[in-house]
């Protein structure tokens, strides 16, 4: 049965109560639009990779309902004596005793045993909720699957993209209590998905939140990570909130736009480039902490 993307969602084994749409901090959304799309039923927030101060502030501002909204915060550490005082310094930004998922970013394979640890050990005292990897890699989902701690995955899909549907989604439930929640991120493929030189002739260029409703009409996929750069891009994302699951044909529209650009020229091989980038960022194993 199709979940509305308006109501509440179990953010996996978590537990979490999370909003169709989660908002990242990387791209300038702040102040009060954050409290602006509150109002309108977001309420899961990612200070990500790029901390913006507005962003943080908006959050704040939100500390009456800290009970209602999660927070999420994102460390790319391979130091694992490193990760506390990165978190720390989210916390003093957030204006927050904890956050209720702390994301191990950018893994390609499960992470060292000194890194869940160090993640492990700020659970233990109470300044992490869940533990979440973020991963290019998605043969390497199956042995996340394995590690006990990992309660929630995030991933790249979108309609470029969706080899998850062959690689990922088949490996868990749909059912939200027993398997990891999942987060996707990069619904526009870096806006890529939303130029018109990009499309093959004559099919319509989607709008950002049909891109986000591609993603969340996947059954397994709980929330889309959006990175507005303002109010009016903000608007977009609330409006795949209230436009909801997309049909068969609007599907089958995106997977068509999704190849053509995939396949455009000078802007895939960039893409290819981003995706390569992604793999060497991954340290050799006698590196890692």
């Amino acid at each position: 049965m199709e979940r509305p993307f308006t109501s509440p969602r179990m953010l996996g084994k978590t537990g979490l109560s999370v909003s169709a749409i989660a908002l990242g901090s990387s791209y300038g959304i702040a102040g009060r639009d954050i409290e602006r799309a509150f109002d309108h039923g977001v309420n899961t927030f990612l200070y990500g990779s790029l901390r913006r101060a507005g962003f943080a502030q908006g959050v704040r501002a939100l500390a009456q309902h800290r009970d209602e909204i999660v927070v999420a915060t994102q460390t790319y550490s391979r130091v694992g004596f490193l990760m506390k005082p990165f978190l720390r310094a989210a916390l003093r930004s957030l204006g927050t005793d904890y956050v209720d998922i702390l994301g191990l970013a950018w893994w390609n394979d499960v992470p060292s045993r000194r890194i869940w640890d160090s993640a492990l050990a700020l659970r233990e005292r109470g300044l992490v909720r869940h533990l979440m990897v973020s991963c290019h890699h998605r043969p390497s989902f199956e042995a996340f699957l394995k590690n006990e701690p990992c309660e929630a995955w995030m991933l790249r899909y979108n309609a470029s993209h969706p080899g998850a549907e062959s690689e990922v989604f088949p490996l868990v439930s749909e059912n939200p209590a027993s398997r990891p929640g999942i987060l996707a991120f990069t619904a526009t493929r870096w806006g890529s998905l939303l130029d018109p030189k990009l499309m093959p002739e004559g099919e319509p260029t989607p709008r950002a939140s049909d891109c986000y409703r591609f993603a969340l009409t996947e059954p397994r996929v709980d929330t889309v990570i959006t990175g507005p750069k303002n109010g009016s891009e903000l608007d977009e994302a609330i409006a795949a909130m209230e436009r909801g699951p997309m049909s068969a044909d609007e599907l089958a529209w995106m997977k068509r736009v999704g190849a053509a650009v995939k396949n455009a020229g000078n802007h895939g091989r960039t893409m290819g480039l981003i995706d390569r980038l992604s793999g060497w960022f991954r340290p050799p194993k006698q590196l890692r902490a």
